[in-house]
């Protein structure tokens, strides 16, 4: 189990080896600040070292997702010294880092609005499945700020012709504009949304747990990384490794005789 003391972030495991992360904190629009930060980055740490972990959702309770950062942090914000406002900017940094490099399969259930830094959580998921009334906005601007520390994750996931245009114009723009720039890759409505992440949750389960998180390891080591030939010595090593392993070699044989792997065997 998954130790959380902050009660604006609930825990729960609604099937085996799932975890269930939730801003829990409906009546501010499960807005964030810095005790949240960093009770999430302690969260991840934790399922990072837990193998009986296989699928991190990522979700909200009440209508919308989060509202980015709450109001009240702001506030204390704007009175920090530049050197405390590194410290906390590093802070979010850190724990988003610590959410995009998770060895597990990580999916953003996202409904209503997710504002701000909220783009940023969606962002550093694996996978973003939302409801057809999820929108979606950048505004630090309109502040006078800049989407800074969601600014690598956001790119990545969107683009850098749609990060151009949401960062300087902070406009609201909807779940299907999102999906066709890539933030959002499923649509469902608000009804089937629990349903429709069950299912992806399952397809994930139903592959290797160690192919699962190379194959996605594949994807963070070399999206940035030029074909040259330590990249072709480094992926031929990486499958001769795995065809070699235990898994590998269990899910070869049971594709060869017909049978479940053993990673299966319980469900059938």
């Amino acid at each position: 189990m998954i130790n959380n003391t902050n009660p604006l972030l609930d825990i729960t495991y609604p099937q085996n080896g799932v975890i269930d992360v939730s801003l829990n904190n409906p009546d501010k629009f499960n807005a964030f600040d810095d005790a949240l930060i960093a009770a999430m980055t302690d969260v991840f740490e934790q399922v990072a070292k837990e193998d009986s972990i296989r699928v991190l959702i990522l979700s909200a309770k009440g209508k919308h997702f989060s509202a980015g950062a709450d109001l009240s942090w702001m506030q204390r914000m704007a009175d920090y010294t530049r050197e405390q406002n590194q410290q906390d900017a590093m802070a979010l940094a850190t724990m988003l880092y610590k959410l995009n490099h998770l060895p597990q399969a990580t999916i953003a259930k996202v409904q209503g609005a997710a504002f701000g830094g909220a783009v940023g959580l969606v962002s550093c998921c694996d996978m973003a499945i939302a409801s057809e009334n999820a929108s979606f906005c950048l505004s630090e601007v309109k502040l006078g700020l800049i989407p800074a520390t969601i600014s690598p994750y956001v790119i990545q996931a969107m683009g850098a012709r749609a990060s151009r245009r949401y960062f300087q114009t902070a406009e609201r723009f909807n779940v299907t504009t999102a999906h066709q720039i890539g933030l959002v890759d499923e649509i469902c409505d608000i009804e089937s949304l629990d349903e429709t992440v069950a299912r992806r949750c399952q397809l994930i389960l139903g592959n290797g747990p160690q192919a699962v998180q190379k194959a996605k390891a594949l994807v963070l080591d070399f999206q940035h990384r030029e074909i040259d030939d330590s990249v072709l010595e480094d992926t031929s090593d990486r499958i001769a490794e795995v065809r070699v392993s235990e898994e590998g070699q269990e899910g070869l044989q049971a594709f060869f005789n017909k049978r479940p792997a053993n990673w299966l065997s319980d469900k059938e």
